[in-house]
């Protein structure tokens, strides 16, 4: 059974005005040690989310309400999301590679080593239209053994990268991040915004997507004001979400801080749900908050 507290949208410019939503937050679960990866499947009208620390992937159900879990044993999960198959990408920092979940239930790994050495400990994952897996590589789940396993940088830095569809080859497409966090793409996949959670202050960075899958530019497109940016999404409107210690901050396409969604707890990561991408899905500590709200999630190309 969820409760709900007061939803506190906070306005910091005018364009903000039009965002807007329910007079109140669900908090649809508590419990988590640190919730993140939160990732909608519209054919089933279900959720699925990490609790790093407890090792385990959530499911909401969105028919009954019931929480349950997904999956066990995730290999210390983090960042999700859902590729144009319907089928589960997953981060699991513990394992230290990239897995895809097929219909069937098994589980394919897509990567786990970059020029022959493990790779770090994957945090969160997008996948383009043209098939391609992009995801980052920090070193949080090999630092310490709270949400992973401690060990060496066989790579000896904390990269971003890109899997090919059709070879599979693991490629670096940036390489001088301190450490990358969340990441998402503008609705025309022609830009790929990348959180940088470790730089004082944490910022976000935007790059051009070039034609041969590659990255250029990487200015600084945002500075977070309160705590670090973790996870990112983007809304039809081109605006730009990112899950901070006080919330959602909302940035306009060029960068300008438009307001906030303030959370009683800090967030890590979200996602847009719903058959109109309404229902905003907020993992923030323990919990999982939900509130329809009168913007849409980016549509992508197929």
């Amino acid at each position: 059974m969820s409760d709900v507290i007061p939803a506190r949208f906070h306005l910091v410019d005018e364009r903000f005005a039009g965002c807007d939503g329910d007079f109140v937050v669900e908090r649809l679960h508590t419990g988590a040690r640190k919730a993140e990866g939160p990732v909608y499947f519209a054919a089933g009208r279900y959720l699925v989310w990490s609790d790093i620390p407890n090792e385990r992937l959530l499911r909401w159900d969105e028919t009954t309400g019931a929480v349950g879990v997904f999956r066990h044993s995730s290999g210390y999960a983090n960042g999700n999301t859902v590729d144009r198959q319907g089928r589960l990408v997953t981060c699991e920092q513990g394992n230290r590679r990239v897995t895809r979940t097929e219909h069937d239930g098994s589980i394919t790994v897509l990567a786990d080593r970059y020029d022959g050495k493990l790779l770090n400990s994957p945090n969160d994952v997008v996948v383009r239209a043209d098939g391609s897996v992009w995801f980052t590589d920090p070193s949080y789940g090999i630092s310490d053994d709270y949400e992973g396993n401690r060990a060496e940088s066989e790579i000896g830095g904390c990269h971003v990268y890109r899997i090919d569809p059709r070879t599979g080859q693991v490629r670096i497409v940036a390489d001088d991040f301190s450490r990358p966090n969340g990441l998402a793409f503008s609705p025309d996949e022609r830009r790929l915004y990348i959180v940088d959670t470790r730089q004082e202050p944490s910022h976000i960075r935007v790059f051009d997507v070039t034609a041969d899958g590659g990255l250029t530019g990487g200015d600084i497109f945002a500075e977070c004001d309160f705590g670090r940016f973790d996870g990112i999404r983007l809304d039809e409107a081109g605006r730009v979400w990112a899950a901070a210690w006080d919330g959602l901050h909302c940035f306009d396409p060029d960068g300008t801080l438009l307001g906030k969604l303030l959370l009683p707890e800090a967030v890590a990561n979200l996602t847009f749900g719903g058959p109109r991408r309404n229902h905003l899905f907020i993992a923030a500590s323990t919990s999982l908050y939900a509130l329809r709200v009168t913007f849409n999630g980016a549509r992508y190309p197929d």
